[in-house]
């Protein structure tokens, strides 16, 4: 029978009487990991046998991400053993193959070298030529030199002719030799910078890591398997889903199939080969407790005091202490908090699909994954299938004539019970088709959301002002009005009927002196939508075949004396 470990030491403290202790070194392998909204928690296993008696198990393979204060240690063993306690430091380790990157940095600054040496011989061409170029530019300027010597001195007679073709071809010949000098300097200039940036990016010849002492007593001579759980800050999960809408026909109901997916990424410093993954939708790395908040009080300003323009001296023993300021707005003390970090996801690649299982609890949901997986350390994304449902959503047409002409599918959905869905981007998919991405907000189980399946040429909108007309009323005191009356024609020429819901506008007043009634015989179903002031809606049911058309419009009005803007 195998007895648990006795856990009697505490994290991060070390007794004189371990110094005497044997050693003994523990290779470990990276056997779960749960992976959090922000961070992971990794699980390493260690078999080994010990003789009866106090020994130091050493964990020296633990990355240097690993967060100290979340090291916890304990397993089981086929006797009775203690942990009196356990010690965590960061080391620097020799990599393996140091060798071989010295090697090949020894190459790589060798071939600089050499290519710097190239480059110099190159340069000395380019400035041969441009010497040449010069003297053949002082020897086309030698007949202006001899007109002004006297006439009674005697001249060499100077063959002209060949000086002036000799000075066409070397100035040719020179002009070719600077350009390919610098051509080929560019050349190496490039070589060498692609050299210097693979010898920056060789590895560094130390790896830092987190090393963990176990200080153990061991009753009996026995095997043990020990396990080790730590935090890590760089890994996390984000959701993917896909909606796929089937929109049905005039006999079958639509249906929506929503699949969720995690994609897994981690940059903690070790490979993650062959794990068993868990993923929950848990923060621990947040912060545990709400933000407290301090007294504000509201007072008179005080009296402003003369300037003094005497200096005052400061207390002995130190500086002047700065006055406090007297004024604190209440912006000031509402505006103290954290923002929220975001991280772009990364491209990912897909692996083989499988559904896990999900475990709710009130707090929080975790998804354990069938298979063991392997996450490289690269910050490669993985993508894993969480769940898949099937829904009957409640399909509606929506159109904004007023911006566009145009009709546009609409979804809703009504989440089922389980784990709540946590927000992410939507790839959206109608009858097979691709037809866009979409965001889907945090949704707890019974809750409904819409998602937009892109425009629905089955329906023809159009909208047109019917009327629009300015005047004045009153006699004793006048009074300007604006009228204007809209069309809206609305037809379905789908083979079923569609749920139509048709949004637009009216201004909204933002003096008591301005008036603005809504006019016109369709009256609105719904007003202010979303807590929108003037944002209406006109829902109705169409029939196959079916045309219907809205009229509606707003009468502002005003005093005569003043002017109004729309904004």
């Amino acid at each position: 029978m195998r007895l648990s470990i006795a856990i009697a030491g505490a994290l991060l403290m070390a007794l004189p009487a371990h110094v005497a202790a044997d050693e003994v070194p523990a290779t470990s392998k990276v056997d779960a990991v749960t992976v959090f909204l922000s961070g992971a928690e990794v699980t390493r296993t260690a078999r080994l046998a010990l003789a009866k008696g106090a020994h130091t198990i050493i964990f020296a393979d633990l990355p240097a991400e690993a967060v100290p204060g979340s090291i916890r240690v304990n397993g089981n063993a086929t006797a009775r053993l203690d942990i009196e306690s356990v010690d965590t430091r960061r080391r620097y380790v020799p990599r393996d193959d140091q060798a071989i990157v010295q090697a090949e940095r020894k190459r790589l600054e060798d071939e600089i070298e050499r290519l710097r040496d190239e480059r110099g011989l190159v340069q000395g061409q380019q400035d041969a030529a441009q010497t040449q170029k010069v003297l053949l530019t002082n020897l086309a300027d030698l007949p202006g030199r001899t007109e002004g010597q006297p006439q009674d001195q005697p001249l060499a007679q100077i063959d002209w002719a060949q000086i002036l073709s000799l000075i066409a071809t070397g100035m040719t010949e020179a002009q070719r030799s600077a350009l390919d000098a610098e051509v080929k300097k560019r050349a190496l200039d490039r070589k060498i910078e692609e050299l210097e940036k693979k010898l920056s990016a060789l590895a560094p010849a130390r790896v830092e890591q987190t090393e963990v002492k176990v200080f153990v007593v061991a009753a009996a001579q026995l095997e043990a398997e020990l396990t080790v759980r730590y935090q890590v800050r760089n890994a996390a999960w984000v959701p993917r889903y896909d909606a796929r809408l089937d929109t049905g026909s005039k006999t079958a109901a639509p249906s929506l199939a929503l699949t969720r997916r995690a994609e897994i990424k981690q940059r903690t410093g070790e490979s993650w080969d062959d794990v068993a993954l868990r993923l929950s939708t848990t923060r621990p790395t947040a912060d545990a407790a709400a933000p407290e908040l301090q007294t504000v009080t509201v007072d008179f300003e005080p009296e402003q005091r003369p300037v003094q323009t005497a200096t005052r001296a400061p207390p002995a023993g130190g500086l002047a202490r700065p006055e406090p300021n007297a004024r604190r707005s209440l912006k000031e003390a509402d505006e103290l908090g954290a923002a929220a970090e975001a991280e772009a996801p990364e491209p990912a690649f897909d692996i083989a699909e499988q559904s896990v299982a999900v475990t709710a609890a009130p707090f929080q949901a975790v998804f354990t994954v069938p298979s063991r997986l392997t996450v490289p350390a690269t910050g490669e994304s993985k993508r894993v299938l969480l769940q898949e449902d099937t829904l009957e959503p409640l399909l509606t047409v929506r159109t904004v004539p007023k911006r566009d002409p145009k009709a546009y599918l609409y979804a809703k959905l009504v989440l089922p019970t389980g784990s709540p869905a946590l927000p992410g981007t939507v790839a959206l998919f109608r009858d097979g088709t691709y037809v866009g991405t979409g965001m889907l907000p945090v949704l707890s189980p019974g809750e409904d959301h819409e998602l937009g399946f892109g425009a629905d040429d089955q329906v023809r909108v159009r909208h047109a002002i019917a009327e629009e007309k300015r005047g004045e009323t009153g006699l004793i005191s006048s009074a300007r009005t604006d009228s204007r009356n809209f069309r809206i024609t609305v037809k379905n020429l789908h083979q079923r009927a569609v749920q139509l819901v048709v949004h637009d506008q009216i201004p909204v007043s933002q003096n008591q002196d301005i008036k603005v009634d809504l006019v016109g015989p369709t009256v609105p179903t719904t007003k202010d939508i979303d807590d929108k002031r003037g944002i209406i809606a006109f829902e109705s049911k169409l029939e196959p075949e079916e045309e219907r058309v809205i009229e509606f419009g707003y009468r502002v009005t005003w005093p005569g004396a003043r002017a109004i803007i729309y904004r």
